[in-house]
C-alpha cells in the first residue's frame, strides 16, 4: 500500500502490474530525456548570438525532425498496445467473484460457492483496533487464493462506482445496468488496499476495498467454513 510522502509508484504484485511499472518507466525515461534537450536547446538560444544559416533552411534537419517524433511515438505506442491486450485476456479463470457497488459499500458473491456472499462495510474510526488503518478496514475481506487466475465481474446497483487496487493493476468502472469484467493473480500472499475511483456520492471516500490473498489451502479452509 501507500506510504506517506510517496513519490512512486505502489510496488507491484501482479504481473500486470509489473509490465505497467515497467512501462512507466520506459515513458519517463523518455519524456525526461525530451525535456533535458528542449532545456538545453532553450538555454542555448538565450545565452549566444550565433546563428548557423546552413541550418536554416536544410532539407536534412526537417527529415531528422519529422521521423525522430514518429519513432519516439512508436516505441511509446507498441509497449502500450501489448500491456491493454494482456490486462483483457481471461485465461481459464479458477475462481469467479461478482462485485456489486452500493452507495456506500460493497458487495460480493462467489459464483463457484453456493450462499457464499456478504456485503464489505468501512469500519468506522472509533471502532478501530489498534495497528488497523482508518479509511481503509473493513468488516469483510476479500479472501481469495494467491498464484491463480481470478476473474472479477464487476457492476454497480445505483451509481457510476470504480474498483480499483493499485497494486494489482486494477481499475474497473462499476455501472449500473452493465456487467464489466476484469482479471488479477497475485504472485504472494498478503493484504492489498483499493478505494472507490469513481466519485459516486458524499461518502465517496468511505468505500474502501481490502484484499486479503492466502495460499489455496487456507483458502479453501476459509470457504467452506463460510458456506
Amino acid at each position: 500500500m501507500a506510504y506517506p510522502f510517496q513519490l512512486g509508484l505502489q510496488d507491484a504484485t501482479s504481473p500486470i502490474m509489473e509490465e505497467l511499472l515497467s512501462f512507466h518507466d520506459h515513458a519517463l525515461m523518455i519524456v525526461f530525456l525530451i525535456s533535458s534537450l528542449v532545456l538545453y536547446i532553450i538555454s542555448l538560444m538565450l545565452t549566444t548570438s550565433l546563428t548557423h544559416t546552413s541550418t536554416m533552411d536544410a532539407q536534412e534537419v526537417e527529415t531528422i525532425w519529422t521521423i525522430l517524433p514518429a519513432i519516439i511515438l512508436i516505441s511509446i505506442a507498441l509497449p502500450s498496445l501489448r500491456i491493454l491486450y494482456m490486462m483483457d485476456e481471461i485465461n481459464n479463470p479458477s475462481v469467479t467473484i461478482k462485485t456489486l457497488g452500493h452507495q456506500w459499500y460493497w458487495s460480493y458473491e462467489y459464483t463457484d460457492y453456493e450462499n457464499l456472499t456478504f456485503d464489505s462495510y468501512m469500519i468506522p474510526t472509533h471502532e478501530l483496533s489498534p495497528g488497523q488503518l482508518r479509511l481503509l478496514e473493513v468488516d469483510n475481506r476479500v479472501v481469495l487464493p494467491s498464484e491463480l487466475t481470478i476473474r472479477m465481474l464487476i457492476s454497480s446497483e445505483d451509481v457510476l462506482h470504480s474498483w480499483a487496487v493499485p497494486s494489482l493493476g486494477l481499475k474497473t468502472d462499476a455501472i449500473p445496468g452493465r456487467l464489466n469484467q476484469t482479471t488479477l493473480l497475485s504472485t504472494r500472499p498478503g493484504l492489498y488496499y483499493g478505494q472507490c475511483s469513481e466519485i459516486c456520492g458524499s461518502n465517496h471516500s468511505f468505500m474502501p476495498i481490502v484484499i486479503e490473498m492466502v495460499p489455496l489451502k487456507y483458502f479453501e479452509k476459509w470457504s467452506s467454513s463460510m458456506v
